[in-house]
């Protein structure tokens, strides 16, 4: 499964085309050029001039498709936009090949500076969201609130059904991956991805299950899929056995801003067991627990999910 590697090409072709990524009714992509480093970003025009500047950032293999819901209800209550983490949606690859944890932390940090959108209630889902708990920890000027949705925080005792993500990390893994799975068709990759994130995979309807695998054959297309999948995977390994002040527990108990931590009990990638950990360890901290939820809750639920920040932003508006 490497990939992402395709045979050198012949100097007088062109490279391979690729097809354009979904853009939603209301949506806008636009790109952030910083040195060394290209990322898209979604946004969604606010309903009205003057509110407060969000950002949501996606998990290991997600994009900032996955949060098309949440800025659509929360519209009237931020100016949201959602970025493609490099090498992932539709940003390119990062020049100095970094997909760790830190890395991604520094390219949120890099693009916020540029724009100066400071500080930003910031949204992040699984390695989102621990990338989000960095940069609230080592740049707590830039973040108003913090919300995390299943964040992927270390665990002692990885569930058995997150262990192709660690394996995924393994050098080679990546490439024995494609060549087994080389036959599998794009509506049988989505299915699978649907069925570990989704607590009751059903709720997907026929028209988000057609875009889902619309997303996966333009993935598929890209010469550097699994290279990124694999060392993002890598990343957040390492960042698991990370100690001392740059650990991510660590950094969480530096946390200044509000925060609210969301979880599903169907979770198979992060233990919702996680969560109590999770609320001491945020010293400012609000917990929501979705018992038919599973990785992806504002995927599943965002009417919930979007209530409980219009919450937090409340809240934290008052103090």
């Amino acid at each position: 499964m490497s990939s992402t590697e395709l045979p050198e090409a012949r100097a007088a072709e062109s490279p391979p085309r690729v097809r354009a990524v979904r853009v939603a009714a209301g949506e806008e992509l636009r790109s952030v050029a910083l040195p060394g480093l290209t990322l898209t970003v979604r946004a969604r025009p606010p309903a009205r001039p003057g509110l407060p500047p969000a950002l949501y950032v996606h998990g290991l293999g997600g994009s900032s498709l996955n949060w098309s819901a949440m800025m659509r209800l929360l519209e009237d209550r931020v100016d949201g936009q959602a970025v493609d983490l490099p090498g992932f949606g539709d940003s390119a690859p990062p020049d100095d090949g970094n997909y760790s944890v830190t890395g991604h932390a520094r390219a949120v940090i890099r693009m916020l500076d540029a724009g100066r959108r400071g500080p930003v209630h910031l949204i992040g889902n699984s390695l989102g969201g621990a990338v989000c708990t960095r940069v609230a920890a080592v740049r707590p000027d830039l973040v108003r609130t913090l919300t995390l949705v299943s964040p992927a925080l270390p665990e002692l005792r990885a569930q058995r059904s997150a262990w192709p993500t660690v394996l995924l990390a393994v050098p080679g893994a990546a490439r024995l991956f494609n060549r087994l799975t080389k036959d599998w068709t794009a509506e049988m990759r989505v299915r699978g991805v649907l069925a570990l994130c989704y607590g009751d995979p059903g709720r997907v309807s026929d028209e988000g299950l057609r875009h889902a695998v619309e997303e996966m054959e333009r993935r598929l297309e890209l010469p550097y899929f699994w290279d990124v999948m694999s060392r993002s995977s890598r990343g957040i390994v390492d960042a698991y056995t990370l100690g001392g002040q740059h650990g991510l527990w660590r950094q969480a108990e530096r946390v200044l801003a509000p925060t609210l931590l969301v979880y599903g009990c169907r979770d198979q990638l992060v233990s919702y067991r996680m969560a109590r950990r999770a609320a001491a360890a945020f010293r400012d901290s609000r917990l929501l627990t979705l018992p038919d939820a599973g990785h992806v809750a504002m995927m599943e639920y965002p009417e919930t999910v979007a209530q409980a920040v219009r919450e937090l932003l409340d809240d934290s508006g008052r103090s």
